[in-house]
């Protein structure tokens, strides 16, 4: 326990998640402040952080330009010159107590600009007795100025100067107890500090160091903390994957037997970037040991045509392959393709989903027990029990960010060891894929199949919704097809948003009143979404009004407009992924955003991003850096060590250094009995607390 942090400190700190002196130690400014020097009035930066010394020459109420808002306004200045000090939310009777006429005291604040004047809201202020220097300020006050000061979270009841005391007191008396246990070599490798320095470097920058640095945690304080939380992180993740490289696998014979066939059957020919992807694939394939291989493709890439091959090689030497998709849409969407295909091949597909009745569930789980059913298609239904394969030799998960790490286990113990290949269509920018996906192979198919167009991306205000849908109309009259999608079901008391329901009367009764519509949502049963699919891929409906059940998996060519309404609502993964809905055929096609009357600027800059670039690496990128790491997938992925300090967006290179060194180190022959390693595998196993599930380094 701290001197001076008694039981109220700690339940307040407690609301920062800071329980532990470790958790202490790692809550890292997140922020600096050069109290180094003051610096004159007339020569403070705008949109800069200044630190500054004045005389107070007039205090008092009065009001914004437009008279509205009552503020709090006291000009001060120096020799140089004079600046507008500003509060919005104040108590009048303590300010003007605070700042009587010559009151002198050192500012603090973000200097702002309107017009001629400069202005600082909500200063920090350090009154003064009489004109002292900076250096006799910093000896009597010398952890607020004369050096570079930490800025660190705050929960209410704290304020700056009380967190800079107790830090300081924390890093003084444990900052040295941190232990250490990478080789030096690694550190002096890369040019890194000890732990113990670096975290103290971290709260406390020398006076010497870069600012600008500090700023971009490239400084090698931040840069040790970090690459020591990374080469963890990657280290589990290199034993994960050595752990399946030992394994004994299947080791795939590539015959040919039924690709060969379905390749003088194809309408097309695969794209470069597929015929490289399946040739790492069968490699994996023909290895002794398990593939776990996470596949990579943009919307329309030809994803599906890539594992129908790697199944083909599995069913050729006598194995069968499971594939789960996370949604009924898309497993019946999977079940169609590859049913085509495999009955021109001799082969059998069976579908496993709700609703089947006891009979047909029996009858298909039978077949699938005697190795009759070749692939077996389902959602989840596939990983539960009962259901038992005669052969499991390859299980293929689509759109992984929608399953765990758990239910990639599962299916992995459906058969003895069999191959793994997990897709998606959600582009990963690279850190954030060797951090989630670390422990396996990684393939992406960059490339689109000939003679795809890109999808003209557009956006109309509110005000102007109706020049969207004549564009869709347009459409329609010329014989196309086009979705309208909404981001809820019907309307609830906690949301002004329209309702698919009533748009689609709306379109029928006002809009489109010659367009044949229909309406596809979340709550509707089997059969039913069954049916309004099929009416619009047939084509006996013009418009399809839709939720984000048509996400993913939809393949209707002959649809070239996605209208997306309250476009602000969605994440950009989502409005990426259902403008790939569209642009499946060879006519030119049309996205087209129709945000809300307002909304955020996040959510604006989301909209430009969808209008400016198709690439969805590029608007992964742009996901990431809007909206940060965290929930970047959607859904949180489990079985990863939290990372404190390090950040995806800021430290790829980091990244880098640490995965190579980690890899490097987990390949030493005798890292698991080194008594020289054990300081390391301790570190290690405490940092992933039990999720390494590696019983080998335990």
């Amino acid at each position: 326990m701290l001197t001076g942090v008694g039981p109220r400190l700690v339940e307040k700190l407690s609301k920062l998640g800071l329980n532990t002196i470790e958790d202490g130690l790692y809550h890292l400014p997140f922020r600096y402040e050069d109290r180094r020097q003051l610096t004159p009035i007339a020569r403070l930066s705008t949109s800069r952080q200044g630190v500054f010394y004045g005389e107070v020459l007039a205090a008092g109420e009065t009001h914004t330009s437009r008279k509205r808002t009552r503020i709090f306004e006291v000009i001060v200045g120096d020799q140089s010159g004079q600046i507008s000090l500003k509060w919005f939310r104040y108590r009048k009777g303590w300010l003007q107590k605070r700042f009587p006429l010559g009151q002198k005291a050192i500012f603090i604040g973000e200097v702002r600009s309107f017009g001629l004047m400069r202005e600082v809201h909500h200063p920090d202020a350090e009154l003064l007795t009489q004109h002292v220097s900076l250096d006799q300020l910093a000896h009597s006050d010398p952890l607020n100025f004369g050096r570079i000061l930490p800025v660190y979270s705050l929960t209410e009841g704290i304020s700056q100067k009380q967190m800079r005391k107790i830090w300081f007191a924390l890093v003084d008396q444990f900052a040295h107890d941190i232990t250490d246990p990478l080789p030096q070599e690694i550190l002096q490798r890369n040019k890194l500090w000890s732990l113990s320095r670096a975290i103290r470097a971290c709260h406390w920058p020398d006076n010497d160091q870069s600012l600008h640095d500090i700023e971009k945690g490239s400084d090698c304080g931040r840069r040790s903390v970090v690459f020591d939380e990374f080469f963890y992180l990657q280290l589990g993740l290199a034993l994960k994957r050595q752990g399946v490289e030992v394994e004994q696998g299947i080791a795939f014979n590539v015959t040919h037997r039924y690709t060969i066939p379905l390749n003088k059957i194809l309408p097309y020919q695969l794209t470069d970037a597929q015929r490289r992807v399946l040739g790492e694939i069968k490699q994996d394939m023909m290895s002794p040991h398990p593939m776990n291989r996470l596949l990579q493709g943009d919307v329309g890439s030809g994803k599906t045509l890539v594992a129908l091959m790697a199944a083909l090689i599995a069913i050729e030497n006598g194995k069968q392959v499971a594939m789960v998709a996370p949604t009924e849409i898309l497993a019946e969407q999977h079940a169609r393709f590859f049913t085509d295909w495999l009955e021109k091949l001799g082969l059998n597909t069976v579908l496993l989903k709700s609703g089947l009745s006891v009979r047909e569930k029996k009858e298909r789980l039978g077949r699938i027990a005697c190795g009759s059913a070749h692939l077996v298609v389902g959602t989840h239904a596939v990983l539960q029990k009962g259901v038992e394969f005669h052969a499991l030799g390859l299980g293929i998960i689509d759109e992984q960010h929608r399953f765990g790490v758990r239910q990639r286990a599962v299916l992995k113990q459906k058969g003895e060891s069999p191959d793994i290949l997990v897709m998606t269509a959600t582009p990963i920018p690279r850190t954030l894929s060797l951090t989630l996906y670390g422990d396996l192979s990684v393939s992406v198919i960059d490339q689109l199949p000939p003679g795809r167009k890109p999808v003209k991306t557009e956006l109309y205000q509110y005000s102007k919704s109706l020049d969207a849908y004549r564009v869709l109309g347009s459409e329609i009259d010329n014989g196309r097809q086009a979705y309208v999608v909404f981001p809820l079901v019907e309307e609830s008391e906690k949301s002004d948003l329209q309702a698919a329901t009533e748009a689609a009367d709306r379109l029928a009764a006002d809009i489109l009143p010659q367009a044949r519509i229909g309406l596809l949502h979340g709550r509707m049963k089997t059969v039913d979404k069954d049916r309004m699919m099929n009416a619009f891929r047939s084509g006996d409906l013009d418009v399809l009004v839709a939720t984000t059940v048509i996400e993913v998996g939809v393949d209707v060519p002959n649809a070239t407009v996605m209208l997306i309404e309250h476009a602000d609502r969605f994440g950009l993964a989502q409005l990426h992924q259902l403008r790939g809905r569209v642009g499946r055929g060879s006519d030119k096609s049309y996205c087209l955003l129709v945000p809300s009357s307002s909304y955020s600027e996040d959510a604006a800059k989301r909209l430009q991003v969808m209008v400016e670039t198709s690439d969805g690496f590029r608007i992964a990128e742009a996901d990431l850096n809007i909206r940060g790491p965290g929930d970047f997938l959607g859904t949180r992925q489990s079985g990863l060590p939290e990372l404190k300090v390090a950040s995806l967006l800021r430290d790829g290179v980091t990244l880098d250094l640490a995965r190579r060194e980690a890899f490097a180190y987990a390949l030493k022959t005798n890292y698991l009995q080194d008594p020289a390693s054990e300081p390391v595998r301790n570190e290690l196993l405490r940092r992933w607390a039990g999720r390494l599930e590696l019983a080998s380094i335990a």
